[in-house]
């Protein structure tokens, strides 16, 4: 039986899951964490939390640890054509933007990025939009999607969905880009051959310093689970990453207020977006 988590051993497991990944957990989600990491305590046969913190902090090998932990913790939780009226302002204004302007300077690329993927729904999703819109047959387009969840990633890289991951997609898209698979849906091929899945902490500016420019970030639904610090990091890093006029796109319960200016909001027909000036 493991020993509850006392409150002092609950800080330091907090700050040092926050330092790791940027997750942040407040006083009141002590007992979800010691909910949900007593099994591994256990699986580890360590005697308590204290045991396994410095477990974690000290040994070499915990690295392994640290990627059950961030499965344990996180919330992978999406489906596909999630929050329609930003995809909408993504693939009837914002895209047509980036190909007249990039026509413009003789360039044929587009370069987007999903953090924070989850399973992979919305980077196969931004991929469908770009097939559909027809206006980058001849270009060389490619996605770059990561997560710090390794079982996210592998759900993601076999692109087989059961049928709650299409709560809102239109049967169109379901009999054109998904085939039938032992009762679930798999993305076909030419979807996913635009997507390029990776396992990334997005805590990692050097990681993220090995990535180019971006005309699109998408990061959405996921800051909400960062504390402020990590926050004003992770927009830093999306500036730096984003080509002059790109897009950051947010979930609809995230915004940059009192976190950052550097991504100025934006009205297009269909959302509010924001865009590096």
């Amino acid at each position: 039986m493991v020993t509850q988590l006392s409150e002092e051993v609950f800080r330091l497991l907090r700050d040092f899951i926050y330092d790791y990944c940027g997750i942040f957990f407040d006083g009141d989600s002590k007992f979800l964490l010691e909910k949900r990491l007593s099994g591994r305590i256990e699986k580890l046969q360590m005697r308590d939390f204290k045991e396994y913190y410095y477990f974690l902090r000290y040994n070499k090998g915990s690295g392994e640890e640290l990627n059950s932990i961030i499965d344990i913790l996180t919330t992978n939780e999406t489906y596909f054509f999630r929050e329609s009226q930003q995809l909408k302002a993504f693939s009837e204004e914002i895209l047509p933007e980036i190909k007249d302007n990039k026509r413009k300077k003789g360039e044929k690329t587009l370069r987007i990025w999903s953090a924070g993927c989850s399973t992979g729904e919305e980077p196969h999703t931004i991929a469908i939009l770009i097939i559909e819109s027809e206006k980058f047959a001849d270009w060389d387009v490619k996605i770059f999607a990561n997560d710090i969840s390794s079982r996210a990633l592998n759900t993601a890289r076999d692109g087989v969905y059961k049928k709650s991951s299409f709560r809102t997609t239109n049967k169109f898209y379901i009999d054109k880009y998904f085939r039938e698979e032992d009762g679930k849906l798999k993305v076909i091929d030419k979807v996913r051959d635009f997507v390029n899945f990776s396992h990334l902490n997005l805590m990692d500016k050097c990681r993220i310093s090995l990535l180019g420019t971006m005309d699109v970030i998408f990061c959405r639904n996921v800051i909400i689970y960062f504390g402020h610090e990590a926050r004003k990091n992770l927009i830093e890093s999306f500036h730096g990453k984003t080509e002059d006029g790109g897009y950051l796109l947010l979930g609809h319960a995230e915004s940059l207020i009192n976190i950052s200016t550097a991504f100025k909001l934006k009205h297009l027909k269909n959302d509010v977006v924001y865009q590096k000036g």
